[in-house]
């Protein structure tokens, strides 16, 4: 990917304006609680609707295609080029901080990106390459941190709140029904602001059958950089072992707090804590531009690169969604752009240098 140098300068500002801001809204989380427990974990994918209420739009699969070298040239596919990761916080009527959206602002981003040919895929679909999208469109990855309330609520009848995380996803995806409604919930001790377990129990699994993913972003969400290695791989294991007992666990991705790496980073991906092991495919950073896809060589799964949901005022000016969005509307060569056909990865023949080795069988040049 050609991004301007001057753009990488900008990366480590980014994620310190992400810490300074966060750590301002988690001091009112609350006190320790722990989690134990075992369970498996729903697949992403087609699920039952929640009764009562309106039908809920839930992901469905893309129709199968096997893709030759005429049609991925056709459909101008590239399986190598820049996927948007995007970051969102908190949702509030009224902004309090710079990283904060509101309703309008969250669905007005994703109507656009619906617009633009984007379908979403869970941080999971993404890193392990198992990205349903139609030939010709892009995928783009949302992602929500710290599991606040505005992500997630039911009403009265059991289905997600309008101005949620959610609720918006789904009304943007009935509009747009090839917007697949999905994210991924990156969540903390007490997810979606709920502390007791039936409650969390009954969102947590209301997600994860519907297509959704919840996931790992630590226990009480500490800067890793500043904690000794057994309290890495204990703010890590507490947190997977409740999302076991919830039913979405354990945990694939996760993102860390800050976007700042334990040392070493390595600690981030794997390791055990008293008895309990987890392993993720992949750890997401917080900022600041659009992520190589996992077949790439450059490809590091242990600093996957997000974009902060925002405009182009102040610092984001060069770094945030609106940017990055129309600067792939300006560089269309650089974005990925699916084939629809998942045992094969299409790209340019220019570009088969830059495929990691294991997944080179799998190429279809053009």
């Amino acid at each position: 990917m050609r991004i301007p140098a001057s753009l990488t300068r900008i990366i480590g500002v980014a994620n310190v304006g992400v810490v300074v801001v966060a750590i301002i809204g988690l001091n009112l989380l609350p006190s320790d609680g722990d989690g134990d427990g075992a369970s498996g974990r729903q697949a992403a994918g087609r699920a039952e609707q929640s009764p009562p209420g309106e039908p809920t739009a839930v992901a469905s699969e893309p129709p199968g295609v096997e893709a030759t070298p005429e049609f991925a040239k056709q459909v101008k596919a590239n399986e190598l080029g820049v996927v948007p990761v995007l970051m969102y916080h908190r949702i509030l009527n009224k902004r309090l901080a710079s990283i904060d959206r509101t309703p309008s602002q969250v669905r007005q981003e994703l109507e656009k990106l619906a617009r633009q040919g984007y379908v979403p895929v869970t941080a999971k679909e993404f890193v392990t390459g198992a990205m349903p999208v139609p030939a010709g469109r892009f995928p783009v990855v949302l992602t929500f941190d710290d599991g606040h309330p505005s992500h997630f609520a039911l009403d009265a009848n059991g289905q997600p709140k309008p101005d949620t995380a959610a609720g918006i996803i789904l009304d943007v995806a009935k509009k747009y029904p090839s917007f697949r409604p999905v994210a991924t919930f990156w969540v903390n001790r007490d997810p979606f602001g709920l502390r007791e377990r039936d409650q969390q129990v009954a969102a947590v699994q209301w997600l994860v059958g519907h297509g959704f993913e919840v996931a790992n972003h630590t226990w009480s969400h500490p800067s890793l950089s500043v904690l000794p290695k057994k309290r890495v791989r204990e703010q890590i294991v507490r947190l997977d072992r409740l999302l076991v007992k919830l039913g979405a666990g354990p945990a694939k991705t996760m993102a860390l707090p800050f976007g700042a790496e334990p040392h070493p980073r390595k600690l981030a991906r794997s390791g055990t804590w008293d008895g309990t092991s987890y392993d993720f495919d992949g750890v997401f950073l917080a900022g600041a531009e659009p992520s190589l896809p996992p077949y790439a060589k450059a490809f590091d799964p242990l600093a996957i690169q997000r974009i902060q949901s925002n405009g182009k005022k102040g610092e984001c000016r060069k770094w945030c969604s609106q940017y990055w969005l129309e600067w792939l509307n300006k560089h269309p060569e650089e974005r990925y752009v699916s084939d629809g056909d998942p045992a094969r990865i299409s790209i340019p023949k220019k570009l088969q240098g830059k495929i990691t080795s294991k997944r080179r069988p799998q190429v279809n040049a053009y």
